[in-house]
């Protein structure tokens, strides 16, 4: 099957299904967590869902993140419980339901003499954090002890380090994974469709949207799309369209986003070896950052800073946190002498803020709440804010303001708060290929891919199941992905269907490697060498200027 047969196929539910007298149930616009986790529940409650994103799916902030699935230990710190409670919750729930896609880390505070905080109220907090997941994870670690299998970090005035878990995770897999869910529920959904502007009926109510095929360059291939509730699940851009749902101008309408940047370097192991992550205060402005292992690779992370107003463009991460970062981890661990030439790729992202000062500029982007909000404009449903974590609440919380607009008839359960069921399915595979593979292997395939594992290892080619060089990817992730998984670009299948761009030198366009996915993209996409081409430079273009160092 080429490229071509595959997004007809993809595109062919809007012929059946979205007329005025045919609508669907719900449109959600947006193709992140958020939105992902909005289909899951909404199609499972037997509504008929249709999903877009204007690029791909988890193209924003949602393959940007951290990639941490955790209870936000600095809520108890400004004594917010509930919101803690809740994330913690949902981050034990993930780790039951989706474990090799959804891991727990280790974290460690280490503490120094004078320098906050000092460990009896780190300690606190952990106990505090460790009873509200209902497990004990907290422990401390006296200077020698530590020191023994720590060896790397700074060592003048060190008096102990406390450890805790949280979770880490692929966030773009685990958008896929939610999807893939809501798909196998009956929704919908497709990407690189835009939805350029809201359809009002004559009382000026939403009720549906022009939508263009991005992936096409005929600007003939547009759709109307109806539907009984439009839900906006944009993110940092949701301020657009409810711009738009209210009726407003720029001058008039009263923007509740605030873009804050969030971005990180990926070093190798060799260079800086961990075990488990670290977080700590930034020598210059104490601003809590963050070391952690993912994909066989050390990640150092996050800025905070407020990110210009959003096009439709990547974000890339500036010299000035290139060296902010450096300096932070050269500080902790002061044998690293980590520089710029040790960074293999970069990525930035952009969390929507939802900013409680009128002009945004009250608090720094640190001190903003990360709360969620949903607002209601003319029969849209907007959502924006919150966390990775809760994506589950959120959208019930999205269901429940629906309900105002789009009447329950057809659907079992009206109580949308009691809706307690698993989000993740899991069954054991049957394809024969599965017992073959080694158990950490097992258990990542099950994770990243539950329901759709027979069809990608029954996909598999015989070499297939080897690994990608010293990476976690297997080649069969790639060709499954190439076939199934909508791959319209070649940053689809490098930056987020496989994170091979991010932890691979030179985005993992190096001869051996390009050569066999030029390969697979010829097999399963049908690109011939001039559409191999252009996408090959498409793709190094966007990951110089976007993924890799700026200038200094």
């Amino acid at each position: 099957m080429n490229q071509a047969t595959q997004r007809q196929q993809a595109l062919a539910p809007l012929s059946r299904r979205s007329s005025q007298e045919v609508p669907w149930d719900m449109l959600i616009i947006g193709g992140g967590i958020t939105g992902a986790g909005i289909a899951r529940e909404a199609a499972r409650r037997g509504l008929a869902v249709l999903l877009i994103e204007q690029k791909d799916f988890a193209w924003g902030t949602s393959s940007r993140s951290s990639k941490m699935v955790h209870g936000g230990l600095r809520y108890i710190a400004s004594g917010d419980y509930k919101t803690t409670l809740l994330s913690v919750r949902e981050r034990e729930r993930m780790l039951n339901e989706a474990g090799g896609l959804v891991n727990e880390m280790h974290y460690v505070m280490p503490h120094y003499k004078g320098k906050f905080p000092p460990p009896w109220i780190f300690n606190t907090l952990l106990r505090v954090y460790d009873k509200l997941a209902g497990k004990r994870y907290f422990k401390y670690f006296k200077k020698d002890a530590f020191l023994n299998l720590n060896p790397g970090i700074k060592q003048e005035k060190f008096l102990g380090a406390s450890q805790f878990s949280d979770a880490v995770t692929d966030d773009s897999r685990l958008v896929m994974r939610v999807l893939d869910e809501a798909i196998h529920d009956g929704a919908c959904a497709i990407n690189y469709l835009k939805a350029e502007s809201l359809i009002t009926n004559e009382q000026g109510l939403v009720v549906g949207a022009h939508l263009a095929d991005t992936a096409s360059d005929d600007s003939n291939n547009t759709y109307d799309v109806y539907a009984k509730v439009v839900v906006s699940a944009t993110g940092a851009w949701a301020d657009t369209l409810r711009m738009q749902a209210s009726q407003q101008t720029e001058r008039t309408f009263h923007k509740q986003i605030r873009p804050s940047r969030g971005s990180h370097l990926v070093v190798s192991q060799e260079r800086l070896p961990l075990t488990q992550a670290y977080t700590f205060l930034h020598p210059v402005d104490k601003r809590a950052v963050f070391v952690f292992p993912w994909e066989n690779r050390s990640v150092l992370g996050t800025t905070d800073l407020d990110n210009p107003p959003l096009g439709e463009e990547e974000v890339g991460i500036t010299s000035a946190e290139v060296d902010y970062l450096l300096a932070a981890t050269n500080d902790l661990f002061n044998h690293a002498n980590l520089s710029r030439e040790d960074v293999i790729s970069t990525w930035a992202g952009v969390r929507p803020l939802i900013s409680e000062g009128g002009d945004g500029k009250r608090v720094s982007p640190s001190k903003e709440k990360r709360d969620h909000s949903v607002w209601l404009d003319n029969n849209l449903v907007t959502v924006s804010g919150g966390k990775l974590t809760t994506f589950r609440l959120i959208a019930l919380d999205v269901l429940k303001v629906c309900q105002q607009v789009l009447a329950f008839d057809d659907v079992d359960t009206k109580d949308l708060s009691s809706f307690n069921s698993e989000v993740f399915s899991n069954q054991t595979p049957t394809n024969t290929k599965f017992a073959t593979l080694p158990a950490s292997l097992q258990q990542r395939l099950q994770g990243f891919y539950g329901l759709q594992l027979d069809a990608l290892l029954a996909l598999a080619h015989d070499d297939d199941l080897a690994y990608v060089t010293d990476s976690n990817t297997i080649w069969a992730e790639i060709r499954f992905a190439a076939r199934f998984e909508q791959v319209i670009h070649l940053d689809d299948l490098l930056l987020r269907r496989t994170r091979l761009g991010l932890i691979l030198p030179h985005g993992a366009m190096t001869p051996l490697i390009s050569d066999r996915l030029k390969q697979i993209c010829q097999q399963e996409l049908g690109w011939d060498e001039q559409k191999w081409q252009q996408e090959v430079d498409r793709y190094q273009e966007l990951w110089q200027r976007y993924y890799h160092l700026p200038a200094a």
